[in-house]
């Protein structure tokens, strides 16, 4: 993609209204727009990003055994009522009325509508389990939206229900959705620690929030140390193996954590120079809640020996547009954003240092096809603009690699290759950099 042609509509200074990092940084960099309080459009450099992470979150659903489906946005207001959630929700559900009088909602969440669906179908044990998913727009009307996409009003989230027979079925349910959101954080580059959490208007008895740690959570977290070296082994997930997923599962959670609500005095003394005490941002949610919907909405299946019974059930979501602003609050520094390689917009940002030399727009053209055509995505600055500015603004969007072509390095042969989260430079040969990608 050439810079020139590229919308990206980059600032200097950092508007009024924006009171964090990530908020700041998505607005400079040219990311998303504000439409109205809490709602933003994402521009082509931050929807390059969001689809990186929803990629990152389909795949690792998809290995956890789930199947994808999409819900609608508005949903008929008669299934919340069979579930008695309609009139509790509160001021954060939009309720509409369409041009017939009937009574709907734009979805904050989707517990009664994939019960609704899994009721209409399914009635035997023998098709359970089963595990659903579906990513999609949520609105939750926030009374003070703020923070840009970490507190919206309208925002992307991934939610995946599970449908057991029994309470050991629905753990296994919980087990792998627990390890298949280590395992997603950590493909962002992210530390996220599970916490025992509070079930809140979801319901349910048992449920984690997973935090990652970054200066400006919202969170106090407190936590074992050893928490920080923890890392799931890909090699070691086995999804049909149960046993497995319940070591890993206690691996990450033997351990004391706890969030400022949750907070014991007594097994912070106990811990002592092992405590470790952070902000923390929560980026995923999971929960266990038994019949809490199947009973109401009679989501019932047959057992092998005649008997009716409500489904087990548990509902595990994922902030999907809230990561991208979490990733930014986790990695960046005052020149601007640091993208961890797997959700960058672009792979390598090429950096014309004298647009018009015909050298270097020659040298530049073929970096740029050659990089292109081994699947390389390259952000091509080819602007007529100061050698300053367009570092300034490579920095800023976060490109993981700059390489840089200058006549002075050309005479030699040479060009520079700078790694945006160390900031590394050094000159290479021509070849060598190509190579150092494309291999």
């Amino acid at each position: 993609m050439r810079r020139s042609t590229f919308f990206l509509p980059t600032l200097k200074e950092t508007p009024n209204e924006a009171q964090i990092v990530s908020h700041r940084l998505m607005l400079r960099a040219g990311m998303i727009r504000q439409s109205s309080a809490g709602i933003y459009s994402w521009l082509p450099l931050g929807f390059k990003v969001l689809k990186k992470v929803e990629q990152i979150v389909r795949e690792e659903q998809d290995k956890a055994g789930c199947q994808e489906l999409l819900m609608p946005t508005i949903q008929p207001a008669e299934l919340w009522r069979e579930s008695g959630r309609y009139d509790d929700y509160g001021k954060e559900m939009l309720r509409i009325t369409d041009r017939h009088d009937r009574e709907m909602l734009f979805g904050p969440t989707n517990e009664e509508m994939i019960t609704e669906i899994f009721r209409s179908y399914i009635r035997s044990y023998k098709d359970l389990p089963k595990l659903l998913y579906h990513i999609q727009w949520k609105f939750r009307d926030e009374v003070r939206p703020r923070f840009g996409v970490m507190r919206g009003r309208e925002f992307l989230m991934k939610d995946s229900y599970s449908f057991d027979l029994d309470k050991e079925g629905a753990r296994r349910s919980y087990n792998q959705m627990f390890v298949a959101y280590l395992k997603t954080f950590q493909r962002m580059g992210l530390k996220a620690i599970p916490m025992a959490a509070d079930t809140g208007p979801i319901g349910g008895d048992m449920s984690h929030e997973f935090l990652i740690l970054a200066e400006t959570g919202e969170s106090q977290v407190y936590c074992h140390k050893a928490y920080l070296d923890l890392e799931v082994d890909e090699k070691d997930v086995d999804y049909d193996n149960y046993k497995r997923l319940q070591d890993i599962v206690t691996q990450f959670t033997t351990q004391y954590a706890a969030t400022d609500e949750m907070h014991d005095p007594a097994k912070e003394q106990e811990l002592g120079d092992d405590l470790v005490s952070a902000r923390g941002i929560e980026v995923g949610h999971i929960f266990n809640f038994g019949t809490k919907y199947s009973d109401p909405l009679n989501a019932v299946v047959n057992t092998a020996d005649g008997k009716e019974i409500a489904v087990e059930m548990g509902s595990y979501g994922i902030g999907v547009s809230r990561l991208v602003g979490a990733i930014i609050e986790a990695s960046h520094d005052d020149a601007g954003i640091i993208w961890p390689e797997s959700v960058a917009p672009f792979d390598v940002g090429l950096i014309n240092l004298r647009t018009g030399d015909e050298e270097c727009d020659s040298t530049c053209e073929d970096i740029n096809a050659t990089l292109k055509s081994s699947g390389i995505d390259v952000l091509y600055d080819d602007r007529n603009e100061r050698a300053g500015a367009k570092f300034a603004d490579m920095d800023l969007i976060g490109i993981p690699w700059q390489m840089i072509v200058g006549p002075r390095g050309l005479k030699e042969g040479k060009v520079e290759i700078k790694n945006r989260a160390t900031g590394e430079k050094e000159e290479v040969s021509l070849e060598s950099a190509l190579a150092r990608f494309t291999e």
